[in-house]
């Protein structure tokens, strides 16, 4: 069916455009189901809600800095690495934010840490949680820089207030001694507060090692591993066996 320009424009001033594109499909369907006029204005604004809700979950993925195709549902579960697979499913349920709990992911690289992070942050976004995803070398960065702006408190807040907030690529070097400041202080204050989510290349006994004051690595370490879901993934590379998959 075609639209009246007269109708656009009314759509377009009302801020409901992103029905038009459905607009003529469901006219038809009215038509050919008999529905009354309530009927028809539910199913279109039902169109508009769910294409909002859409639209939100996407937005909120760019600036968490998730990827949208890293899913539970893509991840290969055959896949020849040695993990606690029923962990990992019952880790969707996302019961460990509720309960303010952490997740260590650890593991050689590429065997699906950052992978598993993503989609765990994925789950979590469409459920309606506040997340963020940050590798560490960037977190740090980004702490350091704020200090010559003088915004470090509104960065530190930044990465404090997340539901879940996820540390990718922990421990690829050993932190200096602002770096292990700034880390004991988002740790501390997330504590007990909000779920934080860390992929290390190292296992936790080895983080201690990392931190310039050992007594700093002692307390923020009690807090991140205290009642903490520690998850091992061990095995061939998980990016090499997706790369051939694609291949054959």
């Amino acid at each position: 069916m075609t639209l009246s320009n007269e109708l656009k424009q009314t759509v377009k001033k009302l801020r409901l455009s992103g029905i038009l594109a459905t607009l003529p499909e469901r006219m038809a369907y009215a038509k050919q189901q008999h529905l009354t006029y309530a009927e028809f204005l539910e199913l279109v604004m039902q169109d508009e809600v769910d294409r909002r809700l859409h639209n939100q979950v996407d937005n909120q993925m760019k600036k968490a800095g998730i990827n949208p195709f890293e899913t539970l549902e893509r991840y290969d579960f055959d896949a020849p690495v040695q993990v606690d697979r029923e962990m990992i499913k019952g880790l969707f349920g996302l019961n460990f934010i509720e309960e303010k709990d952490n997740v260590m992911l650890c593991g050689p690289v590429g065997v699906g840490k950052t992978y598993l992070a993503n989609a765990l942050a994925h789950a979590a976004v469409r459920r309606g949680k506040k997340v963020l995803m940050v590798r560490a070398e960037k977190l740090f960065k980004r702490l350091q820089q704020s200090r010559a702006d003088y915004s470090y408190e509104k960065a530190l807040l930044g990465f404090i207030t997340p539901d879940m907030l996820i540390i990718d690529d922990f421990g690829l070097k050993a932190l200096n001694e602002q770096q292990s400041t700034d880390f004991y202080e988002i740790v501390v204050e997330r504590y007990g507060r909000a779920s934080t989510v860390i992929t290390s290349n190292r296992d936790t006994d080895e983080w201690l090692e990392l931190f310039h004051d050992p007594i700093l690595a002692n307390s923020a370490l009690d807090r991140l591993v205290h009642n903490a879901y520690r998850v091992v993934i061990e095995g061939e590379s998980y990016r090499k066996i997706k790369s051939r998959k694609k291949l054959i």
